[in-house]
């Protein structure tokens, strides 16, 4: 035997383009989360500013929402079709202008306009970055590891968001949480189009029209059925209006897909297990995490009696377990599988989210708080690199932007869903109630739902990714 043909491969190495192309989607994918959660601490000054009536206020985040959520699997389609890289540059400069022109806005009207077109940049960025990311770097290690950062920033962005919000809203105006887009996305603009290739399948498909219209539909209806339900209940009419025609028209969407000539997402792809109950754990650990933010914002505010900005700057322990758990899950993915990751990190994430059970009423309790959101953080970035290595493997790169877009719509509807799920729960648990101890109650058995969800992720994960390989690969169809 030859010295050649024993000698170990090399791993491989970053090159120096690769590090900067890395560096460019994480840039823009960590500053699209951080949209989700920028605004949400200055909507009552945004209220006071512009004239926004009480009813109305919930629209600047609900009309972002709907348009990242509900438009996420058509942009990414389009994005095969026309270009990856072409619609991740007009995306990000979409961004910039919106930004700006909210920043600016002088009335309600231009700042809802402007946000559903952050909405739409949204929709069309997060799932282009991730098919060039994954098409940049080969399925392997240089893939795990360009997910693994790529999951940590997006989930620090979410907690990053809420800090970032704070501060320049107490320091400066509201205006300037649309205003720090702006130098980001003519940053991304200059530099990415040197750096980084276009992607696109050889073979262009024709757009499915009425697949794109039904699932885009389908989810506007689901994601504002979900926003009517955490304002107003889940027994409200337009709550149940939106989920039951949200839900209606997505079994229009498979049944038209199953005899489509060229559907938006073919059958046999949804029926891969690693993409569908891959996408279903991804769903889980957005909706639990940012919901989870949520709650303890409740608490720390109307229970603790914290200021917005502290409130804000305690996630920070959250975004580092973040950090730590995305610099972590491709070592775990590496040495053991993806499954490992999913079921590992849920376990620890579930433990610590019950933790806070133990939440009392009086400023001690952070330091409980502290210490368990960052070890649940670690968790559940296990569980969302692990999501996306199993949701994108064993797929050709001509379906990575389908499976991409699938990925970025569960992270944005989980995101989405996350919030009014867990406000409704406290709402109904405290009767209504704004005192301390109601508000306390209500978030504790929110808290209890929110790891019973987790714990549920790591049993689908066990029981129907039995198989996968390590790198999320699909041994059986």
């Amino acid at each position: 035997m030859s010295t050649l043909a024993s000698a170990p491969a090399r791993p491989p190495r970053l090159t120096g383009r690769l590090k900067v192309v890395l560096a460019v989607l994480l840039v823009a994918q960590f500053t699209l989360a951080v949209d989700f959660s920028i605004l949400n601490v200055a909507l009552p000054l945004i209220g006071d500013g512009l004239g926004f009536s009480l009813a109305n206020l919930q629209w600047i985040a609900t009309a972002f929402a709907l348009s990242a959520a509900g438009f996420t699997l058509l942009f990414g389609r389009v994005g095969d079709l026309v270009g990856r890289k072409r619609v991740f540059l007009a995306s990000l400069a979409l961004l910039g202008l919106a930004s700006l022109a909210g920043g600016l806005a002088p009335t309600p009207e231009i700042l809802i306009a402007a946000r559903v077109a952050q909405g739409l940049a949204t929709a069309a960025a997060t799932p282009a970055g991730l098919a060039l990311l994954t098409t940049s770097f080969p399925e392997g290690p240089l893939r795990q590891k360009a997910l693994g950062l790529n999951g940590a920033l997006m989930s620090a962005g979410f907690t990053t968001g809420a800090i970032l919000g704070g501060v320049l809203t107490d320091l400066l105006s509201w205006r300037w949480a649309f205003f720090v887009n702006v130098p980001v996305a003519l940053a991304v603009l200059l530099v990415a189009p040197a750096v980084i290739e276009e992607s696109r399948p050889a073979d262009r498909p024709r757009i499915d029209l009425p697949g794109a219209l039904s699932v885009t539909l389908g989810l506007l209806a689901l994601v504002y059925g979900l926003t009517q339900a955490g304002e107003h209940g889940w027994t409200h009419p337009a709550t149940l209006a939106g989920l039951l025609a949200g839900a209606v028209l997505l079994v229009v969407f498979y049944a038209v897909e199953s005899r489509a000539e060229q559907p938006l997402i073919p059958v046999h792809v949804l029926r891969k297990r690693t993409v569908a109950w891959g996408n279903v754990l991804g769903l889980l650990a957005f909706v639990t995490e940012t919901s989870l933010v949520y709650l303890l914002t409740l608490y720390l505010q109307k229970t603790l009696g914290f200021s917005a900005l502290a409130a804000g700057v305690s996630f920070a322990c959250l975004g580092l377990g973040t950090v730590l758990g995305g610099l972590l899950a491709p070592r775990v993915i590496a040495r053991a599988s993806a499954r490992a990751a999913l079921v590992g990190g849920g376990l620890l994430q579930a433990a610590f989210t019950a933790v806070l059970l133990l939440l009392g009423g009086t400023p001690a309790s952070l330091w409980l708080q502290l210490p368990a959101t960052f070890l649940g953080g670690v968790g559940n970035m296990l569980v969302i690199v692990g999501f996306m290595v199993t949701a994108t493997a064993g797929l050709p790169d001509r379906e990575q932007g389908l499976a991409t877009g699938l990925a970025s719509m569960s992270q944005q509807v989980g995101i989405t869903m996350g919030t009014p799920i867990m406000s409704a729960i406290v709402t109904a648990t405290s009767a209504g109630a704004v005192s301390a101890g109601a508000v306390l109650h209500g978030v504790r058995a929110a808290v209890a739902v929110n790891a019973a969800l987790v714990l549920l992720g790591v049993l689908v994960a066990v029981a129907a990714l039995r198989g996968a390989g390590a790198r999320g690969a699909d041994p059986a169809h």
